[in-house]
């Protein structure tokens, strides 16, 4: 029994939905439903009724959803024992975050962090990556220490304000780019080039699906790509296959040597913040200057 597909029960139960418990465990549909699938093979017995509008667990389903809970939840407090003796010893502070920004501010940040003098000289880090909802799980069972995330009214990270606190690292944009010609012009234009957009388990597709709602952008006619990578969609859009939204973070650099050009005005980028969460009780003192360094 692999312990993902009992978290795909107890998402599926909450969510009463395929597609958001599928988004929540940052998976395709289909993916998602194979998972399930395989689940209700393995206990012999349909575990959903799908005749059912939002869906409901068959009573099969509601007694291992109780099973699973009861599994899940041990599995996690043991995580976080073996976790909290590891951190007690000196071990690797553990941060959570999107697979886009660790490559791009969590990176630059730990490079300031590793410097000399910094908090984490010398020090392990091991930096997880996953879906917002992910994240914040991992925060809620205390599996990592520290969470980096976007924050915009279309994607708000889900932690109580009463158990956590956050800062805000850097402000960032999203920013439509187009390759260049060889005469150095945009190859598409932003009103009519062909998209590259994100995949539903990106947390920049809801950011980037607001502001097309509210720039009345027809993105479904004009999506020629669609992918859960940013960092493919940066390629593509380098390769011009179309243009696409992109972190100025990240693309900043080839705008500067003239392989991507930023297109349109300020009204059509996406601005944002990335912010660092925390636990509101006093943490290690590794956490406390990390925390602090941050903090400036």
């Amino acid at each position: 029994m692999d312990l993902k597909l009992l978290e795909d029960l107890l998402a599926l139960a909450d969510a009463r939905s395929f597609v958001r418990a599928a988004e929540k465990r940052n998976a395709t549909h289909p993916a998602f439903g194979r998972r399930i699938r395989a689940l209700e093979v393995w206990a012999g017995t349909p575990l959903v009724d799908r005749r059912q509008n939002p869906l409901q667990l068959t009573p099969a389903g509601k007694t291992l959803l109780a099973q699973a809970q009861t599994v899940v939840l041990g599995m996690r407090q043991t995580r976080q024992h073996l976790s909290a003796k590891t951190n007690q010893a000196g071990h690797a502070m553990r941060l959570g975050t999107g697979r886009t920004l660790a490559r791009t501010v969590v990176a630059d940040w730990l490079v300031q962090l590793a410097k000399p003098k910094g908090p984490l000289f010398e020090r392990p880090v091991e930096v997880r990556t996953g879906s917002m909802s992910t994240m914040s799980e991992m925060m809620e069972s205390r599996e990592v220490d520290l969470v980096c995330c976007y924050e915009h009214p279309a994607m708000s990270v889900k932690l109580s304000a009463q158990r956590f606190k956050h800062l805000t690292l850097v402000q960032d944009k999203l920013v439509p780019v187009s390759k260049t010609t060889v005469q150095g012009q945009p190859l598409h234009t932003l009103e009519s080039g062909p998209l590259i957009a994100y995949g539903a388990a990106l947390s920049l597709s809801a950011l980037l699906a607001s502001h097309g709602h509210a720039h009345s952008i027809d993105a479904q006619a004009r999506t020629r790509y669609v992918c859960d990578s940013a960092d493919a969609i940066q390629e593509y859009a380098l390769k011009g296959l179309g243009l696409a939204w992109l972190p100025w973070s990240m693309v900043a650099a080839n705008c500067k040597r003239g392989t991507l050009v930023a297109l349109g005005k300020r009204s059509d980028q996406v601005h944002f913040e990335v912010r660092l969460y925390r636990r509101i009780t006093r943490q290690s003192a590794e956490i406390e200057a990390v925390w602090a360094a941050a903090d400036k």
